[in-house]
């Protein structure tokens, strides 16, 4: 093997793509922001983020149109070691109680410093009442420009941003309040 080719290898797209992930991430992570109401986080308030494709836990491909378009949809940026993840989820899960019928709610597992084999041995302990997708590349995490984990953007019915926000002081019922606001 030549010098070129070992380089290539190492340094292809996808160990790109995970270290710009990782970068992103653990940025965010390492220094977590209270919630933004004004989209002053990530992606900003009006914009309509592309809708990639990413994977379910099983490994299949899954486009985001899927949970966009019909009703509001709020969308976590996840991991498993994710303390601030862990505080939000009881909110998540009274939030996803109350409204779950009349908005969708997604967990997007991002890959840094988990794999998807720990993120499914941590769900069948902690199951969530929601979809759990792969972000495996950073497509989702590059089209929503998230910061870190903990990092949450609710889509109105149209797919437009109306709310975002980082941190475990988020109130998760007002922000889904403003998603049905603008979806009514």
């Amino acid at each position: 093997m030549k010098t070129d080719d070992r380089f290539r290898n190492w340094h292809g797209p996808k160990s790109v793509a995970h270290l710009v992930s990782a970068a992103v991430l653990l940025s965010g992570a390492l220094a977590p922001v209270a919630a933004q109401a004004r989209g002053e986080l990530g992606i900003a308030l009006g914009e309509r983020p592309e809708l990639v494709e990413i994977e379910d836990m099983g490994g299949n491909k899954v486009s985001l149109t899927q949970y966009v378009g019909e009703r509001p949809v709020l969308i976590e940026f996840w991991a498993r070691w994710c303390e601030l993840c862990e505080v939000l989820h009881p909110q998540m899960e009274d939030v996803h109680a109350r409204y779950g019928d009349r908005v969708g709610f997604v967990a997007i597992a991002v890959a840094v410093a988990q794999s998807q084999r720990s993120v499914l041995r941590h769900l069948e302990n902690e199951p969530m009442g929601f979809p759990v997708l792969w972000d495996e590349g950073g497509r989702a995490v590059r089209a929503f420009l998230a910061p870190g984990t903990s990092y949450i953007v609710v889509l109105d019915a149209e797919g437009t941003v109306v709310y975002t926000g980082s941190g475990a002081d988020q109130d998760i019922e007002a922000a889904v309040l403003m998603g049905l606001a603008t979806s009514d």
